[in-house]
């Protein structure tokens, strides 16, 4: 079913419940989301869809809305996740399992993509049989080779790491356990394949293995392994045989060894606390509380001779507090003691309030200061994250601004969460620093007998706030037949074949309203070696305005008519100097993808189209009309698109025409565009 069918039957839902004036507390949300869509809000759509989801969570069509909403503003991993949501509530739904099959294959998650399309190929589905021997087949030619570099060298730490990594992707937990296992041996510094230990120890139901391994990660290393760790630890607090496991496996992980020893004392278990702490100092001699910990168990079994040199360290080092304890065991004079910090969460308050206020007098600077502070105090206010993106926002900071927004998406409150996603969605496109683009429009034409392709390559640069953006280019413009003059006559249309790549430098103005200007100086150079009529290599300037703009239910956007028009005017110099305005525009119908003969989305239209130019050269004046089809195919990309025109064409000049003044034409041909 399509994203407009669903549209469509949940409005009609949503109605009837009104009518019979049955409570459905997620209806307002709703109504706002479809109004949303249907006037391309998506941003607005986004966030009453989430608010719809949190009033009423066992929905699934809600969130295959929402998931659809947000790939049409390029939020593939949070599609992802409301589509698995979507599976979860109604499993046998095997076209949502396809949708989450291939996002988690495009985002990296190609153990569950292989998992997911195995389970929907079992039902006999063509396509996922395809998709899962996609991704199978290099994942089992990938084990099959670091199994044979193994044979040679059975040390090498990256063969047994790619090996395990390869062996989890295609569930074959056993040996990706083995691996993981000898290559953190080989490197115990890499803590994230303690993560990987863990999480495939988990999966084989080797829950004590797993806990030990996830604990190990969880403590002494790096903030965000730790974090993975934790959040996949149970909530409880380990045992001390938890702790010995996890030491057996890490037996260098200093902090694992030290919230063992605290463990001890905390039990009484002084002796026990004694051995961990002195284990510490035979790692980090110079580890001031464990000698501190050392030396107050001594003095508690009075051996004062012992302790002494442990304390005296302490003495001598540079943590006051912690010396005015050992002070203290000693019955010596203390330090003078500094005043007590504020608490963190007395901070955080005040600096919000100081914040607040800042920001109502417009005091942009001040308002950035008590915000930054009180995210320290609290890192998980996701207020102060909204407030400190609209900050930035203000103070044109947009870069810093949309890192604020973006994990103030994560916000749990749906009005926060909306608010920053809007804001970030608004802000991203100006930001990236480099874009490339890259087109290609090869096409047949029957008038010509020939095939004819146009491609460009395009990075754009960011520089800062202008208003413009330089680009580096590569064009082709060329045909297969490699037809010149002299097979044409005089009259050919230089146009279609210059058989040349344009390499070009330019500048760009950013889009406004559909409007963008450009303009480039570039070398053409001739792939015909053995063509005579131009040079090996010539300059090339060209520029001018593109606008294109569409109306109502685009291929895109559901079942229903719709219009287009893309409109040029181009400056070319290799064409004596020559500017030429184009006009190509479409009106008709597009059908729903369940409508389509074969399942793919088509429209049917009537095209209007125009040329001229300034120096009134025939091959460029002429106008052309006749009905066309474009498609999509589901299983290909979604950028790419097919179509098929069959018009008729007048010159509006015939002054030097070879030909005929009225033409057919059958053009066929596809498009295929993505950006990085």
């Amino acid at each position: 079913m399509t994203v407009r069918i669903r549209l469509i039957a949940a409005a009609i839902l949503l109605s009837i419940l009104a009518w019979a004036d049955a409570p459905d507390p997620a209806y307002p949300a709703l109504v706002k989301a479809y109004e949303a869509l249907k006037a391309r809000g998506y941003d607005q759509a986004v966030a009453s869809f989430e608010q719809a989801i949190a009033l009423s969570p066992n929905r699934a069509s809600i969130r295959k809305d929402l998931a659809y909403t947000l790939l049409k503003i390029g939020e593939n991993e949070a599609a992802r996740d409301q589509f698995a949501a979507a599976m979860r509530l109604e499993p046998g739904d095997l076209h949502v399992a396809m949708e989450y099959a291939f996002l988690c294959y495009e985002t990296k998650q190609q153990a569950i993509a292989r998992r997911t399309f195995d389970r929907i190929r079992k039902t006999g589905d063509a396509t996922a049989e395809q998709a899962f021997q996609n991704i199978d087949r290099p994942l089992a030619e990938g084990i099959a080779r670091w199994k044979d570099a193994l044979v040679m060298s059975p040390a090498n730490f990256s063969a047994h790491q790619e090996l395990a990594s390869l062996a989890e992707q295609r569930d074959e937990l056993e040996l990706a356990a083995e691996h993981y296992e000898q290559a953190f041996r080989l490197k115990p510094g890499e803590r994230e394949l303690l993560l990987a230990i863990g999480r495939v120890d988990k999966a084989l139901g080797r829950d004590a293995e797993s806990f030990a391994a996830l604990l190990a990660a969880s403590r002494g290393a790096q903030p965000r392994v730790g974090e993975q760790a934790r959040e996949l630890l149970p909530a409880r607090y380990p045992y001390v045989y938890e702790f010995e496991a996890a030491l057996k496996l890490d037996p260098k992980n200093v902090e694992l060894e030290r919230e063992l020893a605290y463990l001890h004392l905390q039990m009484d278990r002084k002796d026990e606390a004694e051995k961990h702490f002195r284990q510490i100092l035979t790692v980090q001699p110079d580890d001031l509380w464990s000698s501190a910990q050392v030396g107050f168990i001594m003095l508690n079994r009075k051996d004062l001779a012992g302790a002494q040199p442990l304390l005296d360290r302490v003495l001598h080092g540079e943590d006051e507090e912690l010396a005015d304890r050992v002070r203290v065991a000693l019955k010596m004079p203390q330090t003078l003691k500094r005043r007590g910090e504020t608490p963190r969460n007395r901070v955080s308050i005040e600096a919000k309030l100081l914040a607040e206020k800042s920001l109502k007098a417009g005091y942009m600077k001040d308002a950035l200061k008590y915000l930054r502070i009180a995210h320290e105090s609290d890192p998980l206010d996701f207020w102060v994250m909204l407030k400190l993106g609209w900050a930035n926002n203000i103070l044109h900071q947009d870069a810093e601004a949309m890192q604020w927004f973006k994990l103030a998406r994560k916000s749990s409150d749906g009005e926060i969460a909306g608010e920053a996603t809007q804001a970030y969605n608004s802000l991203r496109p100006g930001q990236s620093r480099f874009r490339t683009t890259a087109w290609a429009f090869p096409f047949f034409s029957s008038r010509w007998r020939d095939g004819f392709g146009y491609a460009q390559v395009k990075t754009e640069f960011k520089l800062g706030n202008l208003p413009f953006r330089p680009y580096v280019s590569m064009r082709l413009i060329g045909d297969v037949k490699q037809t010149t003059g002299s097979t044409l006559g005089t009259g050919a249309p230089q146009y279609l074949s210059e058989t040349s790549v344009i390499f070009g430098l330019g500048v760009s103005t950013r889009p406004w309203n559909g409007a963008t200007g450009w303009f480039e100086a570039g070398e053409a150079v001739k792939y015909l070696l053995d063509r005579k009529d131009v040079g090996a290599m010539v300059p090339d300037f060209r520029g001018g305005i593109s606008y294109s703009k569409g109306f109502g239910h685009l291929l895109n956007g559901g079942k229903g008519w719709f219009a287009e028009s893309n409109d040029d005017g181009v400056f070319v110099s290799r064409f004596q100097r020559d500017f030429l305005a184009y006009t190509q525009n479409r009106t008709g119908y597009t059908l729903a993808p369940g409508e389509s003969f074969g399942g793919f989305q088509s429209q049917f239209y009537w095209n209007y189209n125009a040329t001229v130019d300034s120096n009134r050269q025939y091959w460029a004046n002429f106008v052309e009309t006749g009905p066309g089809m474009r498609f999509k195919l589901q299983a290909l990309p979604k950028s790419m698109l097919f179509s098929v025109n069959f018009l008729r064409g007048a010159y509006l000049l015939n002054k030097d025409n070879p030909r005929r003044p009225n033409y057919f034409d059958l053009r066929a041909g596809f498009w295929y565009a993505f950006v990085h």
